[in-house]
């Protein structure tokens, strides 16, 4: 249903386009954890790779998303349409499944990796920037934080249902690749059939958005947060280390998606609070707050190995992700122009991605050739220099748009 402005100014309720997005998120987040909560394992165990190959796969894969998400976000823009761009994506998404089933080989789980990613690079930029069209600005917060819970729900639903189909199919990893595949159609179907695109205001500028006048009108602000979410980034790697930390504790193959659905539980309870609470407060001190728990975070998992507390360092991991993920989203919302909106979501990602990359790479080096604890170190290192990087900037950060 379409939501027109004078709903957006008065409503105190989050719209139904944010929850239909929501469940969308979550029934694709179900269909991709179901792989990615055993693709590592599945990576060393029976196709014999190494933690370097599991990091440069994971770093190319979701930085290639990050980078993706400029383009199609800026070509949201240029059309002013989102909801196609999203379909795509989600689609591409749901037909790479069944290419993990039948991997024989590394090669084909990286192209497999690779094209779902790319399903996610598309569809990202231009969800993000729906989101914050059929938000009202007063509730931006709180929306960005109920579709973050909500596709979380799906990241740990997955890792419960690929322990659940592990145990019943004696850790046959191909045949919950192939069961994966059937949450990311009803994604698409849900999407296709419950959203209806906000009609673009005629007043709205249209142009080509990465014209050099359209790019200056995303001023400082904006550039701040891109900067600040380019640090986080290098300050956490990719979630797959949490997976082979947790083999490392000795916890059964079948059980180590267990891992992912504690940080993903902890992930979608906080998700929603915390952004709901980023209406509120200091943008800038929830930030340097989601950095001391990643530190701990970081710490417990570079000090032991033993069950008890690498769980406890992997929630504070899923604490930091509710605090911080649904947060720099709605800055981006709140410092760009609306037009521009895909176009902003897309640049933020493309330099995210970018140190995603960086990130990823230099844990798995880590990993293979001092160990485990030193990947886990050199994230506090990173996040403690982000730290000190926010207070200092934090009284020079450019003033955001006003919005009525």
């Amino acid at each position: 249903m379409q939501v027109t402005s004078s709903v957006k100014i008065t409503s105190s309720h989050i719209p139904t386009g944010i929850w239909v997005l929501g469940f969308v998120s979550m029934l694709m987040d179900i269909s991709s954890e179901m792989i990615h909560s055993l693709l590592p394992l599945f990576m060393v165990t029976a196709l014999g790779a190494g933690a370097f190959a599991v990091g440069v796969i994971e770093g190319l894969a979701e930085s290639t998303a990050l980078i993706v998400k400029v383009f199609s976000g800026t070509l949201s823009d240029y059309l002013g349409k989102r909801k196609g761009l999203a379909l795509l994506g989600y689609g591409l998404g749901a037909l790479t499944k069944p290419l993990f089933a039948i991997a024989s080989g590394i090669d084909l789980v990286f192209t497999a990796r690779m094209l779902d990613r790319i399903g996610k690079g598309v569809r990202g930029a231009p969800r993000d920037a729906l989101v914050a069209d059929i938000a009202p600005p007063h509730l931006r917060g709180a929306a960005f934080g109920l579709r973050q819970s909500l596709d979380t729900v799906g990241a740990f639903v997955g890792p419960l249902l690929a322990v659940v189909l592990m145990l019943l199919w004696a850790n046959d990893f191909r045949a919950v690749f192939w069961v994966a595949a059937i949450p990311g159609l009803m994604a698409v179907a849900l999407l296709f059939l419950g959203l209806h695109e906000p009609a673009r205001h005629p007043g709205d500028k249209r142009g080509n958005p990465i014209r050099g006048e359209n790019l200056r009108r995303l001023g400082g602000a904006y550039w701040w947060v891109v900067g600040v979410g380019a640090v986080f980034t290098l300050a956490r790697f990719s979630e797959a280390f949490l997976v082979l930390r947790a083999q490392q504790g000795g916890i059964p193959v079948a059980f180590v998606p267990l891992a992912m659905v504690v940080m993903n539980v902890i992930y979608s309870l906080s998700a929603y609070p915390f952004g709901k609470l980023s209406d509120h407060v200091s943008h800038t001190k929830l930030l340097a707050l989601g950095l001391l728990v990643l530190i701990g975070a970081d710490l417990l998992l570079a000090m032991s190995d033993h069950w008890e507390v690498m769980l406890a360092g992997i929630g504070l991991w899923g604490v930091h992700m509710g605090m911080t993920q649904g947060l720099l989203a709605t800055m981006i919302a709140h410092t760009a122009p609306p037009d521009l909106r895909g176009t902003a979501y897309g640049f933020f990602n493309l330099v995210s991605g970018l140190a995603m990359l960086l990130a990823s790479v230099l844990a798995g080096l880590l990993w293979d050739r001092l160990g485990a604890a030193y990947t886990f170190y050199a994230g506090a290192v990173f996040c403690i220099l982000a730290l000190g990087g926010l207070v200092r900037t934090a009284g020079r950060r450019p003033v955001p748009l006003q919005e009525p």
